[in-house]
């Protein structure tokens, strides 16, 4: 019984690190951005470079974790990211100058990729070292209740705070968020064995299926990051849909909540890779459905499919990152965070040109679901050599 309430506590510390990170710290900035440019004077192309250098500070530490083998390091460095992420939140409530702005996004960047990749893979190591079940499920939900979350907060403040209190909301509700996150964690076991006495070791794959699956999810990136930074702006200039951005928003937070139990499960019943065909496949669908059928139904729905899949994808990424890797789970959780935080660069650019060109945000939505395609028929190919793989240790006895 001990050893499941101590797996729980672990779960939970992941679960509030990632609502602290990403809800509070990253995804507060969406929902509060017009909340912003009407009380704080952000202008729409500050808004856009505030966003891009949270993402750099991003991939900086998704940088860092894969240069890092010591899990000593990767602890502490994670511990200090938690209170960064408060610190970088408390600072977006205390000026208005757009430096000061951006320096708060870039470590608060920083902040979410110490909670999302040191903090992840410090939990696997965990769970593999004390012979559990090596699923992220239940600590990936922790990322789409900060999304919904967040939105929920702000629609609800915004009738007695204005912007500046909002961020010290979140900064208050960040501290309690602290204290579990931080004392449910235990100080990581460095000894080379799990608890039962088996040896942990490092099953790296092939080179060929590295390269395949870091451009199959290159291609995740482009379809993550082009709905998850123009849906709420996509949708407010549907015909009949003024006003229902935030709710899309909201719902992607709640499609997002459960989703990487249930990627957890269909995995365990089809294989990983095939969970992530399976999910790649429904978010294509979750993308075009807002513009290709238009109407609140569709656009909710797509939202709906697109939270629940996206989330799913990067949750079966890293888990079977950890599962190669049990021994130093951060390094190729960074490798393949910065395959998708590159393309997380480019889908923007790519669908501004193009919003710019055609005058409408729409184009956007078919590239990204263009690329998903591509995605797709990458992870079928990467199915092919890794049964390649798995026969080659095989090839001599026959």
């Amino acid at each position: 019984m001990s050893e499941q309430i101590a797996r729980l506590k672990v779960l939970s510390a992941g679960i509030f690190s990632l609502i602290l990170v990403l809800g509070v710290a990253r995804f507060s900035y969406t929902p509060l951005l017009p909340l912003m440019q009407k009380q704080a004077g952000l202008g729409v192309a500050e808004a856009g470079w505030l966003a891009g250098i949270n993402y750099a500070g991003y991939l900086s530490g998704a940088l860092i974790a894969s240069l890092i083998s010591d899990l000593v390091l990767k602890d502490r460095l994670y511990r200090i990211g938690l209170v960064v992420a408060i610190l970088s939140t408390a600072l977006m409530g205390m000026t208005t100058d757009v430096t000061v702005w951006a320096l708060s996004r870039y470590f608060a960047g920083l902040a979410s990729a110490a909670g999302m990749l040191l903090g992840t893979g410090l939990i696997l190591n965990w769970l593999i070292r004390h012979n559990h079940r090596s699923e992220l499920g239940i600590h990936f939900a922790g990322i789409g209740i900060g999304i919904a979350g967040c939105a929920t907060a702000v629609a609800v403040m915004s009738h007695w705070l204005d912007w500046r209190e909002q961020w010290f909301a979140f900064t208050v509700f960040g501290c309690l968020l602290l204290v579990p996150a931080l004392r449910w964690l235990p100080p990581p076991d460095t000894s080379g064995v799990t608890k039962s006495g088996q040896k942990m070791e490092d099953k790296p794959p092939s080179p060929l299926f590295m390269r395949l699956f870091m451009a199959a999810y290159f291609c995740a990136g482009i379809g993550f990051v082009v709905s998850a930074t123009f849906i709420v702006a996509i949708v407010e200039r549907l015909p009949g849909l003024a006003g229902q951005g935030n709710l899309v928003f909201l719902a992607i937070g709640i499609g997002a909540a459960p989703a990487c139990i249930n990627w957890d499960l269909i995995s365990r019943r089809i294989g990983d890779i095939n969970a992530l065909i399976a999910a790649a496949v429904l978010q294509i669908v979750g993308i075009v459905l807002p513009v290709a059928v238009g109407g609140l139904p569709a656009a909710i729905f797509g939202a709906l499919l697109f939270g629940g899949t996206f989330i799913g994808m990067v949750s079966l990424v890293l888990t079977m990152a950890g599962r190669y890797y049990p021994t130093r789970p951060a390094k190729m959780m960074g490798k393949m965070t910065l395959s998708y935080g590159v393309a997380q660069i480019i889908g923007p650019i790519v669908t501004g040109w193009l919003a710019t060109t055609l005058g409408s945000y729409n184009a956007g939505l078919y590239f990204a679901a263009a690329v998903m395609l591509v995605g797709t028929l990458l992870l079928v190919l990467l199915k092919g050599v890794e049964k390649r793989d798995a026969a080659r240790p095989l090839a001599p006895a026959i």
